[in-house]
């Protein structure tokens, strides 16, 4: 069985997907590492959400996040490699999200306050996931700001994605009383 360590990040170095070396705080580990926190998180929620709908919303988008993660994981002179061995993110995968959103939006009546996470297991799992996504979202835009995004639909997509999930949250929730989403008495 080969060894899951192999000691190449103990001075503070990793490889980027194309085998670029660059600090673990650059900017591009900060934004897929970000990233992959909140597909965890998703992970989770879709371990405790009850929805069927949810649970297979939440699967496609998490393995979607692998080709939004393989693009920040690449040097922009490397964007031709990425190309040739993956897919890349697309304005169809942000119109899957806006479907997904629309489909469940009339469904269920959003609360005219603030929600406070934590209704149910699985709307909770969700929240976390979002606010992850949005700390993401945050190291990606500041990624496109130096010049190392080239493509600007993970932008539009991880935006999206971030309003997918409070969605999906509010349909898990959906049946319960509004008081218990707001905490309100």
């Amino acid at each position: 069985m080969p060894k899951i360590y192999t000691k190449r990040g103990d001075e503070g170095q990793t490889k980027l997907l194309f085998g670029d070396e660059v600090s673990k705080s650059d900017p591009r580990t900060e934004a897929y590492g970000s990233t992959d926190s909140a597909v965890s998180a998703m992970g989770l929620a879709r371990a405790l959400c009850q929805d069927v709908r949810v649970k297979e919303v939440l699967l496609r988008v998490q393995r979607e996040m692998f080709t939004v993660g393989a693009e920040l994981a690449t040097d922009p002179a490397n964007r031709e490699m990425l190309q040739t061995h993956f897919s890349e993110t697309t304005a169809e995968m942000v119109t899957a999200l806006e479907e997904d959103i629309d489909e469940m939006l009339p469904q269920m009546k959003l609360p005219r306050a603030f929600i406070v996470p934590g209704a149910s297991a699985g709307s909770g799992a969700l929240d976390l996931a979002r606010s992850m996504l949005r700390t993401g979202e945050r190291r990606v835009v500041a990624m496109h700001e130096d010049g190392k995004l080239p493509n600007p639909e993970v932008l539009r997509y991880l935006n999206r994605l971030s309003d997918l999930l409070f969605v999906l949250a509010r349909f898990e929730d959906r049946a319960l009383p509004i008081e218990l989403t707001t905490g309100e008495a």
